[in-house]
């Protein structure tokens, strides 16, 4: 089965049921072994879905999330870190968050393509978002 990056925004999706695109994350959440898709996060991602679910939905389910994960993570390396500042540096007219380009570094390190997401930081970057 290939992997698939999935990204902080599709993670928050899937948890905040008031959020406009938890269905559609659901939806393809379910589609993934369908599609051969297996899905991956970076310890990057990890620690900012934590960061960002104890600031929007509480410690409760933050410490949940993160104690019951149990995608497969991969972790972002020295190399991936120099690619991300380089991506940063280049990109100039774009606002990527490090842990975007860390992202898009370790996608191009595994030979990934798409991500799961609903982040057009990937589209701008050149990448895809599945739907």
């Amino acid at each position: 089965m290939a992997q698939i990056l999935v990204d902080t925004s599709a993670v928050y999706a899937l948890i905040d049921k008031s959020d406009g695109y938890h269905r559609r994350a659901l939806t393809i959440l379910r589609s993934l072994p369908r599609r051969g898709l297996t899905p991956f996060l970076t310890n990057f991602i990890v620690a900012e879905c934590h960061a960002l679910l104890l600031s929007r939905l509480g410690a409760n389910t933050a410490r949940g999330w993160l104690l019951e994960q149990i995608w497969p993570v991969e972790r972002v390396n020295p190399h991936d870190e120099e690619s991300a500042r380089e991506i940063i540096r280049s990109y100039t007219d774009k606002t990527f968050s490090y842990t975007d380009a860390t992202s898009f570094a370790v996608m191009e390190r595994l030979g990934i393509g798409e991500a799961f997401g609903f982040d057009s930081h990937f589209q701008q970057y050149g990448l895809k978002l599945i739907v």
